[in-house]
């Protein structure tokens, strides 16, 4: 993995945190309009099922969040091939807010495969 594309997945990371983050926050205001979004908060709000899915989305995201995060310099470091976690990580988080039942365990499924496979590129480059 050249300092480029490690820079460009480290990039792609936080773009997926912010996507998370940006698809959550727009659907709960959608729900529950603007008074509750530009308020403290103080009262939980109760959104509707498509926000819902999209909170649990962003509450699942630091479960494999810190795994990548420490697999991507370490695969750098040793020389290894380019991750492979990217694709299910990526499918996840529509997976999670599609509500679908076995979507969003078999996104899971692919994306841990991948965060053991780029482990493997960690330990035999």
């Amino acid at each position: 993995m050249t300092e480029r594309e490690f820079a460009l997945a480290l990039a792609g990371f936080a773009l997926l945190g912010l996507a998370h983050v940006g698809a959550q926050s727009l659907a709960l205001k959608a729900a529950v309009g603007n008074r509750c979004a530009i308020g403290p908060r103080d009262t939980p709000a109760h959104p509707s099922l498509p926000a819902g899915w999209l909170e649990r989305a962003l509450r699942n995201f630091p479960e494999t969040a810190p795994v990548l995060l420490a697999l991507m310099p370490a695969l750098h470091a040793a020389g290894g091939r380019k991750p492979r976690a990217a694709p299910g990580i990526l499918a996840c988080p529509p997976a999670d807010a599609s509500g679908l039942p076995w979507l969003r365990p078999l996104c899971w499924l692919v994306a841990t495969s991948g965060l053991a496979l780029t482990l493997t590129g960690v330990l035999l480059p």
